[in-house]
């Protein structure tokens, strides 16, 4: 551990090349393999279309879920040096194992030309590599995801520096990944699988590098237990005091042993509704030590501790509409690819051949772009027009829109698709290509990413501001941790599909994608209904006089 002296030496833009460095090499790596995993499975490992997709869901839901893990781990136990640093290598592993896969014939099934039935599925041995490498993948990018980019605003004092910080940090990874997803994806669909993995593990070993040469520079956070810990503590506190009556005198509760943490808690409301979690701050005998620390930490919390999980409490309902606005996004983001195998990917008259896993681009390039839009056109016009500037939930909401009119558009397309593979007799050849461009998929792809434009900054905005100072890093972690669970609900859902009806077959040609996104487009359009329900009934927190509620 670093002296007091040596830290305060420490942090500041020194470190904002090694940390931007380190993201560089992870992203680029990540968004290569991510992006055209459900191609490398159909071309390399014989799997079926739909099945592919179904693995990149997994794989999807799993590097959405690592960094709540990571977060925990760092902030309970190693920090986020240690997490970022250990992470990053086993990221490296991953992307080693990877091209490995890509390179030694035996990891792999003997290649088929067509896709029929008779090729030869995967082994069990060459199964158990592909999934490790794709685990450790996961667990790699999960583990440095949301950490990386705590440890990197850490580092500056001023606010202003680190919004500064925060808008290249968010560049450089949508830069990153572009570049991945077009350059190294186009190395891998032209030139060889395995250089394109090779270069994966590459940018992943210098990002590693660049990352530990920082070391000397970075101030470093130290472990202070997780937040998670303090809200099962309060439910576990509530229900040992059940059978108690609440008190009607504030001197009863039990607000913190520092003074200036007792002036901070007394600005928290504990709100009318879980009025019985009140109990968990009701101070009774034996609860506290004669200096006033607390001696039963799982039968005595502050009132701080009650009132942020009610905090979590009043804004899940709203979170959960999260849940299926991402598992539309999940669905498509792999049909799209499935859609584009089958289409031409031709760009004019040109033998350029668009990678199907590069079309994913489309929707970072219309995010960027409506970002830019969002920021310097609407916002300001809507400012003018009604006095106010718009609130997280409204922006939250434009985005549900957005994203049931990709699913709409999506099903238009499709059907388009369909019926253009119908008229030429398709249907029963699933290796043959549509006479159709890919670029018909980019509208609905656009309109994904101009409702990410909408609701990812609408609802970080909406966590930031409502969620207590020690829990807005949970607060960010729940955007990922939805996104994770809709990755997963997606692949439910596909199975769901496949066992009830007959729209998902092996053949995409004989496919009914356009009932599956009309189906979406329906969900969502219910969705929007339980967000708006929800939005209508919560409230913003507002700073107050305390109010202590203690109706039993």
């Amino acid at each position: 551990m670093a002296s007091p002296e040596s830290q305060q030496s420490r942090g500041g833009w020194i470190t904002f090349p090694f940390i931007i460095g380190s993201t560089t090499g992870l992203t680029l790596a990540a968004g290569s393999i991510n992006g055209n995993l459900v191609v490398y499975l159909i071309q390399k490992f014989n799997v079926k279309s739909i099945d592919a997709a179904q693995i990149s869901n997994i794989i999807n839901g799993c590097t959405f879920l690592a960094p709540i893990i990571g977060a925990i781990i760092s902030d309970a136990y190693f920090g986020c040096f240690h997490v970022i640093s250990v992470s990053t290598f086993i990221s490296m592993l991953g992307a080693i194992l990877l091209t490995l896969t890509a390179t030694i014939s035996s990891l792999r099934p003997p290649s088929c030309a067509d896709a029929s039935k008779m090729c030869e599925a995967p082994g069990t041995s060459q199964f158990t590599v592909l999934y490790s490498a794709l685990a450790l993948v996961a667990i790699g990018i999960g583990g440095t995801r949301s950490n990386s980019v705590f440890m990197g605003a850490y580092q500056f004092e001023k606010s202003k520096d680190r919004d500064i910080f925060f808008n290249w940090f968010y560049f450089t990874t949508y830069a990153s990944t572009i570049a991945s997803s077009t350059g190294i994806v186009y190395v891998e669909d032209k030139v060889s699988w395995g250089w394109g993995f090779g270069l994966c593990a590459a940018a992943n070993a210098v990002g590693l590098t660049i990352f530990v040469l920082g070391k000397r520079y970075y101030l470093h956070l130290k472990p202070k237990g997780s937040p998670f810990t303090g809200l099962l503590q309060v439910i576990i506190a509530a229900i040992r005091k059940r059978k108690m009556v609440v008190s009607y005198e504030s001197q009863d509760y039990y607000y913190g042993q520092n003074e200036e943490a007792k002036l901070q808690s007394l600005t928290l409301i504990l709100t009318p509704s879980f009025r019985f979690l009140n109990r968990a701050a009701t101070k009774t005998e034996g609860d506290t030590h004669l200096d006033g620390s607390i001696a039963k930490p799982w039968r005595l919390c502050t009132v701080e501790q009650v009132a942020n999980l009610k905090t979590l409490i009043r804004i899940l309902p709203l979170w959960s509409t999260g849940i299926l606005l991402s598992t539309p996004i999940g669905i498509q983001s792999n049909l799209t690819i499935l859609q584009a195998l089958s289409m031409d990917r031709h760009l004019g008259r040109s033998h350029f051949s668009i990678p199907a896993g590069s079309m994913i681009v489309f929707v970072f390039i219309a995010t960027a772009v409506s970002l830019s839009i969002v920021d310097r056109f609407l916002i300001p016009t809507w400012r003018n027009l009604t006095g106010q500037h718009p609130t997280p939930l409204q922006r939250v909401g434009l985005g549900h829109v957005l994203n049931i009119v990709s699913m709409a558009v999506s099903a238009l397309v499709e059907s388009r698709r369909t019926h253009i593979g119908r008229s030429h007799h398709l249907e029963d050849h699933s290796g043959l290509v549509v006479p159709m461009s890919a670029l018909w998929l980019v509208p609905q792809l656009a309109l994904v990413g101009a409702g990410e434009a909408f609701h990812y900054p609408g609802q970080v905005a909406l966590y930031y501001q409502e969620f207590p100072v020690k829990l807005r890093s949970t607060g960010t972690g729940m955007i990922a941790l939805l996104v994770g669970i809709g990755f997963y609900l997606s692949t439910a859902v596909i199975d769901l599909v496949r066992r009830v009806t007959g729209w998902l077959p092996d053949n995409i040609n004989q496919s009914r994608l356009d009932n599956v996104y009309w189906m979406l487009a329906v969900v969502g359009v219910f969705n929007l209904g339980y967000y708006i329900l929800c939005a209508r009934f919560y409230q913003y927190q507002k700073v107050q006089k305390p109010v202590m509620d203690v109706e039993s």
